[in-house]
């Protein structure tokens, strides 16, 4: 019982510790801000990106052991969801809005990490092959190899 809940927050628990860290975030009535108007949107955007990057790549870490396709599929909805919360919860705070151009670029970063994430582990396992191995290549789990046929 008890290696059960500590796999299941070793897994999970970066990922819930950082949604726990953009909560707060959004929870400041005002964030500081650059001189340059555009240098300010350029970070704040940045931000949003990379946020939600990490958000989505810990739930692909989380969810381990599935197929390579699934996995980010349900990692990036996660990080949407998410991210549409967190936009909610912004109407709430004196000072902030929500904002579906930041939700956008929520669901960017998320996509963008997660495209970056299966590009380097289909380099990882491709390397990790023997010359000549179309077998293991083409397997359905060739991108999670803790995942046998």
């Amino acid at each position: 019982m008890l290696g059960g809940v500590r796999n299941w927050l070793i897994r999970w628990g970066p990922a819930l510790l950082w949604m726990g860290a953009i909560f707060l975030v959004s929870s400041q009535s005002s964030l500081p801000q650059a001189p340059d108007t555009t240098l300010d949107l350029i970070i704040k955007k940045g931000l949003h990106l990379a946020a939600y990057g990490v958000l989505a790549g810990l739930f692909w870490r989380a969810l381990g052991r599935r197929p390579a396709a699934s996995r980010g599929m349900i990692s990036w909805t996660l990080a949407v969801l998410y991210a549409a919360t967190d936009e909610y919860h912004q109407t709430f705070v004196p000072g902030r809005h929500g904002r579906v151009m930041d939700l956008l670029f929520d669901g960017a970063g998320a996509l963008l990490a997660l495209w970056l994430i299966q590009r380097w582990e289909r380099r990882r396992t491709s390397a990790a092959l023997p010359k000549g191995d179309v077998q293991a290549a083409t397997s359905p789990h060739s991108a999670d190899p803790s995942i046998s046929d």
